[in-house]
């Protein structure tokens, strides 16, 4: 009872914030709870114009199904690798940005690049792939660039070959998302204390020391939150990328969890299949994120919950 009554004196204390956030809770049970209910379709033959609980249940088939698929082992290597890249080189790239970006000086140069920067977040996926076909088709720019400084004799296919792919592929979500993502980093900058600063300059530090000592562990619970983000979506490696990059001859480097799901869930009507590949896929980032978030709160003091 004493439970009962402290949240009852705390939502009477906090009602008018409580009666803010009814929209975005009612926004929350539609759109991201009620729709779970469609999550019993990995657990039966589900079959269009069929009522769900008038399906057959079959319980695990379809994950046991995907488990003993020989292209389980293909699309989970693919995903890891593709995402692994991702948190190497671009969950430091944007942090790095922000850096270059608070240390300029001259405002208009620094205002040009952060446009310049921003600019292709707000590109499609399908203008990006063109200026990825452009550039990097055999008949490309950078091909053409290779041949007049007699780098290479002939164009070399780099959409065509696999070996490439994965090296393209997170090139292009480096390129295409950096100077958004470093939004975040730069406003973390920004609420450095100043004092700070002074200090560190008092103390003989230079700018590169100023970086190491004061803006970076300013800026490290935000670091870490988002690692941690960064980690429980380590296994949703992309999917309009992959299938407008991708080709038939690259399909065993870049076929992930979200493109197979798709072509082999949805595109042929197997509903059921694809729903369980997609709760697979949210069960071991829920786990990840869990993991991840202990870890933190254990070693950084830094966590989301």
């Amino acid at each position: 009872m004493a439970g009962v009554k402290r949240i009852k004196n705390t939502f009477l204390r906090e009602k008018q914030l409580w009666l803010i956030c009814i929209p975005i809770i009612l926004w929350v049970l539609l759109f991201a709870y009620y729709p779970m209910y469609g999550l019993i379709m990995a657990f039966i033959d589900y079959e269009p114009g069929r009522a769900i609980l008038d399906s057959d249940w079959v319980g695990f088939k379809h994950f046991i199904e995907f488990f003993q698929s020989p292209d389980f082992w293909m699309v989970l290597r693919n995903t890891l690798v593709i995402s692994g890249l991702g948190i190497v080189f671009g969950f430091p790239a944007p942090i790095l940005l922000a850096l270059l970006l608070h240390e300029l000086k001259y405002t208009r140069f620094k205002k040009f690049v952060q446009t310049v920067s921003y600019l292709p977040h707000f590109m499609s996926w399908v203008v990006v792939a063109s200026i990825v076909f452009v550039t990097l088709g055999n008949e490309g720019v950078f091909n053409q660039f290779l041949m007049s400084i007699g780098i290479i004799d002939r164009p070399v296919s780099f959409l065509g070959e696999g070996k490439y792919f994965w090296g393209v592929i997170t090139g292009a979500d480096i390129w295409k998302g950096i100077g958004w993502s470093s939004i975040i980093y730069l406003s973390a900058i920004a609420g450095v204390d100043s004092q700070l600063y002074e200090a560190g300059k008092m103390d003989g530090l230079g700018r590169f020391g100023l970086i190491w000592h004061v803006i970076i562990p300013g800026i490290r619970p935000t670091i870490v939150i988002l690692m941690i983000l960064g980690i429980s979506g380590i296994l949703n490696a992309g999917f309009e990328q992959q299938l407008l990059i991708g080709n038939v001859q690259t399909r065993e480097y870049w076929e992930v969890f979200d493109t197979y799901s798709y072509r082999y869930g949805i595109q042929l009507g197997n509903y059921s299949y694809a729903t369980a590949v997609g709760l697979f896929k949210s069960i071991i980032g829920l786990i990840l994120l869990v993991g991840a978030n202990k870890f933190c709160k254990k070693f950084f003091d830094t966590s989301v919950y």
